[in-house]
């Protein structure tokens, strides 16, 4: 019951924090095709890009709840002043990734107008990038104390003055394709603002021990041996969806931006499954920091219990109301009517990916990322991408070839997760955790002139 009551408000602020870009697809969709292709090219991008800052952040899906568990407050805000500073120093060649990135994306699309769309688009964006980071790494903060409604409160004033300023800067104020990621950069750095405010005002400060310049600089072996394995588990998942994106452009500009309609409702519903992980996360990752062995194993069990349901709520909506859901990202009838040609396709693996998300959250509680890592490199890479490009390519499925691969390669990922959660050794997990906790504190050094924040 815990773990569901939890998802639901983080299902709410998964689904308006995806909105933030989602929105720029759909305002930038109604000017064009090629301003749809090249706005859907740029997420691609920014999403490969932007998911090394959310595998960095899942050092903090483990490490927060286990010493929030443990009673060990100070080093929630310790290891949340850590990670922020590692993902600072990556956003820079990230940046200067966005900024030439149309000379890298006009060898990957034939469209070379398409690559430099892409390119405006992301350079804009890039503003944004530090507020994204805070936002990603403050919510875990919360998280991590049983609080998951700050993201939400934020998003709540932030996901519908999105929508405001993507209406006015594209078709009012006359900035079209560009006024997009300007709302979107501003809108980063406002979620950033108002969830802080938000912990420091209302609730949520309860583990900030004041800022520590000399401590963000601390202990980060312990936090790279999670982030890095954590990057590799969620970046190999996401950049394979992005190269059946990319081998979409292949097909056609029409295949294209049908796939930008299938893979944003992909997307959207990834939400529902991915909110409970994150609850289940925190909730079994704080049992573990409590001893609590027996309780953890039964919140696995309850955690895959509900990826049946979830999955199949994503399979049933995708699959009914795939023409309505079509309509709404374009007005083009050929569009939408290969948009509904690959929904079945879609949906089926969304049911698939459900176990898979809410088995990765059971990993990263244990802080067993690197099997994550390994299993999901597998996966994709070994079965599910070859058979996309197989069935793609040589068989003539175009996109319904492309997800149905990687749909196989998601089935074998799923299964292999949940065997490796149920051959766990409880006892050797939660003694890592009690070792890990104490290095940290010994990495601690508390300076009396430290400045309190």
């Amino acid at each position: 019951m815990i773990i569901g009551k939890s998802a639901i408000p983080l299902m709410f602020t998964m689904f308006l924090q995806y909105s933030i870009n989602a929105v720029s697809i759909l305002s930038v969709g109604h000017i064009g095709e090629n301003e749809l292709a090249g706005v859907s090219l740029a997420n691609v991008t920014f999403v490969v890009t932007s998911s090394i800052f959310i595998g960095m952040a899942t050092c903090l899906d483990t490490l927060c709840p286990q010493a929030y568990g443990a009673k060990k407050y100070h080093l929630v805000g310790t290891y949340l002043q850590r990670c922020v500073t590692l993902c600072f120093i990556i956003s820079i060649p990230v940046i200067i990734v966005f900024y030439f990135s149309g000379s890298i994306l006009k060898h990957v699309v034939p469209n070379e107008e398409l690559a430099y769309l892409a390119q405006s688009y992301l350079r804009i964006v890039s503003i944004g990038l530090p507020g994204y980071i805070l936002f990603e790494c403050g919510k875990r903060f919360l998280q991590a104390q049983g609080n998951f409604f700050g993201g939400q409160y934020t998003l709540f004033f932030c996901a519908p003055l999105n929508a405001i300023m993507n209406y006015l800067f594209v078709f009012k104020l006359g900035m079209g394709y560009c006024g997009a990621p300007i709302a979107v950069a501003l809108n980063f750095w406002i979620m950033a603002i108002l969830l802080f405010s938000y912990c420091v005002l209302i609730d949520g400060n309860q583990c900030w021990y004041g800022f520590q310049w000399k401590q963000c600089f601390k202990g980060w072996k312990a936090m790279i041996d999670l982030a890095l394995p954590g990057i590799l588990m969620i970046e190999a998942e996401f950049l394979a969806f992005q190269i059946i994106t990319l081998s979409c452009s292949r097909f056609g500009t029409t295949a294209l931006a049908a796939q930008s309609v299938v893979s944003s409702m992909a997307s959207l519903s990834f939400q529902i499954p991915f909110s409970i992980s994150i609850a289940a996360s925190t909730r079994i990752g704080s049992l573990i920091g409590s001893n609590s062995k027996e309780a953890s194993k039964i919140s696995v069990n309850v955690t895959l219990f509900y990826s049946l349901f979830s999955g199949l709520w994503n399979f049933s909506i995708l699959l009914v109301f795939r023409s309505q859901i079509a309509g709404i990202f374009t007005s083009d009838p050929i569009v939408i009517s290969k948009a509904v040609y690959v929904f079945p396709i879609v949906a089926l693996n969304q049911f698939y990916d459900c176990f898979n998300v809410l088995a990765a959250g059971c990993l990263r509680a244990q802080g067993r990322q690197k099997i994550g890592g390994y299993l999901n490199l597998a996966a994709y890479y070994l079965i599910g991408l070859p058979l996309a490009m197989l069935l793609g390519f040589k068989y003539g499925y175009e996109i319904r070839g492309l997800w149905g691969g990687l749909g196989v390669g998601i089935f074998v990922l799923a299964l292999l997760e949940i065997f490796y959660i149920y051959t766990s050794d409880w006892d050797r997990i939660i003694e890592t955790s009690i070792q890990r906790h104490k290095q940290a504190e010994s990495d601690k050094i508390i300076d009396e002139n430290t400045t309190l924040v």
